[in-house]
């Protein structure tokens, strides 16, 4: 079918690559930056406008960082939702605000067309390996005709329930691993400040209950210094954001989340929106006076 694939960056690049190596025709629209040479190279085709694209798409898929790039490219002048009729597909698979999602949702519905809310976790390397994990809200028959384009891109790919609770489903995710980053980090630094080798622990602890995926990817990360993103720590204050927003609005208390926002925070006041969310070790290294890379 034709795809449409607005927001070839990081993340969409390798994606849209997936849907391209099976077959699928792609229809690109350039923002900021060229247009990936491979997809080009692989036959993708350049649209003048995002409405063009919606009206020679059969599916449209948006992969964007934040709730207003979204809201632009849905609603903006010459936008996607311009170019939508029934019979159409939008699936966003940003990470942005679950209210705002519910919303977009109404108004795509208003043009004809379908709308899915299909947020990822696995990062860059996820991507890549088409392995991402895929939470979806929206109709159940929607996400049913669109699962055969998400097992080109992911594994574990669950229908949580109505629009934007895919949304609420990859906030949960981030807190998770936030506060699993923010474990691990202490962890490691307090085996490091104590006078152990950090990779040993790290290499025993993966046999044990402490055992997790943040341990074994950036686990290795800390140690190595390896903090080029992944998954950038702007993205992942801007998810926590949304956490910390939505818990004031439910009245409840997200404490350790709150904690693990103002640690990225300190990585944000020096230089740091651009590391790897691993990166989070670096403030707790400033308080500690004491590097893992020591």
């Amino acid at each position: 079918m034709n795809i449409g694939f607005v927001g070839v960056g990081i993340m969409g690049r390798p994606m849209a690559g997936h849907l391209q190596a099976a077959g699928h025709s792609l229809l690109l629209r350039r923002n900021r930056s060229p247009l990936p040479a491979e997809l080009i190279e692989g036959g993708a085709e350049e649209v003048a406008s995002l409405a063009d694209l919606a009206r020679r798409a059969d599916v449209v898929i948006t992969m964007l960082p934040d709730t207003p790039d979204v809201a632009e490219a849905l609603f903006g002048a010459d936008g996607i939702a311009a170019g939508l009729s029934a019979g159409k597909l939008v699936i966003d698979m940003s990470s942005i605000d679950p209210i705002a999602t519910a919303d977009f949702a109404r108004k795509i519905a208003d043009t004809g067309a379908a709308f899915l809310d299909a947020p990822v976790s696995g990062g860059e390397t996820g991507a890549k390996a088409a392995s991402l994990t895929i939470m979806v809200g929206g109709e159940a028959e929607t996400f049913a005709e669109a699962k055969p384009l998400f097992e080109l891109m992911g594994k574990n790919i669950t229908h949580v329930g109505p629009a934007g609770s895919g949304q609420i489903c990859k906030v949960a995710n981030q807190i998770i691993v936030a506060l699993n980053i923010e474990a691990v980090a202490e962890a490691l630094l307090f085996a490091s400040k104590a006078g152990a080798d950090p990779e040993k622990v790290r290499t025993a602890l993966l046999g044990g209950f402490a055992s997790s995926r943040v341990l074994e990817v950036h686990g290795e990360r800390m140690i190595k210094r390896t903090f080029d993103p992944g998954f950038r720590i702007e993205l992942h204050q801007k998810d926590l954001g949304l956490a910390l927003s939505g818990a004031r609005a439910l009245g409840i208390s997200l404490p350790n989340t709150a904690t693990a926002q103002a640690l990225f925070s300190a990585c944000q006041a020096h230089g740091g929106g651009a590391w790897d969310h691993s990166a989070m070790v670096k403030a707790l290294e400033y308080l500690a006076n004491h590097s893992l890379g020591e």
